[in-house]
C-alpha cells in the first residue's frame, strides 16, 4: 500500500505520544539514551531511547532477486552495491508503494552508482531514507554475505570439500526435495480462542517434513503453545530478527538434541512438520491440514519481544525468495532424526571480513537454476485456512 510521510513518522512514535522534532519518524521509549533538541532537556528526555514502531514490508520477491543479484555480481567489480540499501532508496522514492516496480528501476539505480554517484548523495533529500534503511536492513540483514559450504568432490575425503562463497546465505524452511505449497496468507481472519489476524505464512507439506532454520541463531523458546501447538523460537545473532516455526509434528516434533540455549546454524534441521496445536492439552492434533506456520517477528528494542509493540511482517515474499537456496538432508536410520548432507559457516559469525576475499566464489549459479519441482507458490489451496495460528 501507499504508505504517507505521517505513516511513515508515526512508525517511529511511542504509544501516545506527540511526534518530537528529531529525526523522521522518530519517537522515544523509556530507557537509556538521549533524544536530542533544541534548549534544555528534561530529566525524563535524558532516559528517554528512540527506535522504529512499526514496519510494513512489502517489497516483491522480484525487486528483492533482481537487487540481490545486482549485489552478488557486483563483488568482482570497483563499485560494490549494497541491495538492501538499494531497496530502501526505492522505497523512499515512492512513499514504499512497489505495485509500479520495475527491473528497470534497479538496473537505473545500479549504472548511476557505478558511475561514481554514491548513495549518501543520492539520499541527501530523501527524508525518510533512513527510516527504510533501518527497517529494510532489520529483515534482511542475514541473507546475503560471504560464507563456506561443503560441495561433492568424488576426489576429495570423505567425497565432499569446502568452498568459500559470496550470496545467498539464508535458506528455505522446508527441507530440499520435500514439496509445499503457500499463498500469501498474512492478516488472513483466524478465530480459535480469540478472533485476530494471521501473522505469518502458512507452508503446506506432508507430516514428518523436515523444517529448516532459515539463519543461523540461539533457540529461545520450544515447548506446546495452545495455539501453535509444537513449535520453536530462534533468535538471529545480531538480534534483530525472531524465527518463529509452528504446529510441529505430534510425539516427534523437534530434533532430538536440540534444547533452549542450542546454537543453530543456517541451513540445520530443526523439526519436523506436523498439525499440532488450537489446544490447551499437549501434544494433540486439532490442525485439520499439516503444514508449517513460518512467522518473523522484528525487534528493534527489547520492549518489543512480548506483548502489545510485538512487530510480525508478511514473509510470503521472503519465502518465495528462501526457494531458491534450500539445505539437502539424510535420514539416520537409527535415530529418526534428519540431518544437512553439506556443512555451513557463516563468515559473519566467524567475525571475518563482510567483504569477500579474491578467491571467493560469486555464487551465480542461483540465478539459472529453477526452482524446485513440486513447489507452489501462487493460489490458494482448496481447504485453506489451514487453521494456522
Amino acid at each position: 500500500m501507499l504508505v504517507s510521510n505521517q505513516i511513515v513518522q508515526n512508525a517511529f512514535l511511542s504509544d501516545g505520544e506527540d511526534a518530537l522534532e528529531a529525526e523522521p519518524g522518530i519517537g522515544t521509549t523509556s530507557g537509556s539514551g538521549t533524544v536530542s533538541g533544541s534548549g534544555s532537556e528534561s530529566e525524563s528526555q535524558k532516559t528517554q531511547k528512540s527506535y522504529i514502531k512499526w514496519v510494513d514490508f512489502n517489497v516483491p520477491y522480484e525487486a528483492m532477486y533482481k537487487a540481490m543479484k545486482l549485489d552478488i555480481n557486483s563483488q568482482d567489480k570497483p563499485v560494490k552495491l549494497n541491495w538492501i540499501e538499494m531497496l530502501a532508496y526505492l522505497a523512499a522514492k515512492n512513499g514504499g508503494n512497489f505495485k509500479g516496480y520495475k527491473d528497470k528501476q534497479l538496473d537505473d539505480l545500479a549504472e548511476i552508482l557505478s558511475s561514481g554517484k554514491t548513495m549518501e548523495e543520492l539520499t541527501q533529500n530523501l527524508k525518510y531514507y533512513p527510516y527504510y534503511l533501518e527497517a529494510y536492513s532489520a529483515v534482511l540483514s542475514g541473507f546475503v554475505g560471504e560464507y563456506e559450504i561443503e560441495v561433492p568432490d568424488k576426489n576429495a575425503e570423505g567425497g565432499k570439500r569446502w568452498e568459500r562463497r559470496y550470496g545467498l546465505k539464508a535458506f528455505s524452511p522446508i527441507a530440499k526435495n520435500f514439496p509445499y505449497s503457500h499463498y500469501d496468507d498474512f492478516g488472513n481472519s483466524r478465530t480459535y480462542g480469540f478472533k485476530r489476524v494471521h501473522l505469518g505464512n502458512d507452508l503446506m507439506g506432508q507430516v514428518g517434513t523436515p523444517i529448516i532454520a532459515v539463519e543461523g541463531g540461539v533457540v529461545e523458546a520450544m515447548g506446546w503453545n495452545q495455539y501453535g501447538g509444537w513449535r520453536i523460537g530462534i533468535r538471529s545473532h545480531d538480534s534483530k530478527r525472531y524465527y518463529y516455526y509452528a504446529h510441529l509434528r505430534k510425539n516427534f516434533p523437534y530434533r532430538k538434541d536440540l534444547k533452549v540455549g542450542s546454537v543453530v546454524k543456517a541451513g540445520d534441521v530443526i523439526g519436523y512438520m506436523g498439525r499440532s496445536g488450537y489446544s490447551r492439552e499437549e501434544n494433540v492434533n486439532n490442525i485439520r491440514q499439516p503444514h508449517l506456520h513460518f512467522g518473523m517477528q522484528l525487534i528493534f528494542d527489547e520492549s518489543q519481544k512480548e506483548g502489545k509493540n510485538e512487530i510480525w511482517i508478511d514473509v510470503y515474499q521472503i519465502v518465495r525468495l528462501l526457494n531458491r537456496n534450500r539445505s539437502e538432508v539424510v535420514k539416520n536410520p537409527e535415530t529418526k532424526d534428519y540431518y544437512r548432507v553439506y556443512d555451513f559457516r557463516d563468515s559473519s559469525e566467524l567475525s571475518k571480513p563482510s567483504t569477500p576475499p579474491d578467491d571467493a566464489l560469486i555464487d551465480e549459479d542461483i540465478f539459472d537454476d529453477i526452482f524446485d519441482t513440486g513447489v507452489i507458490d501462487e493460489g490458494v489451496p482448496e481447504d485453506c485456512p489451514a487453521d494456522g495460528i
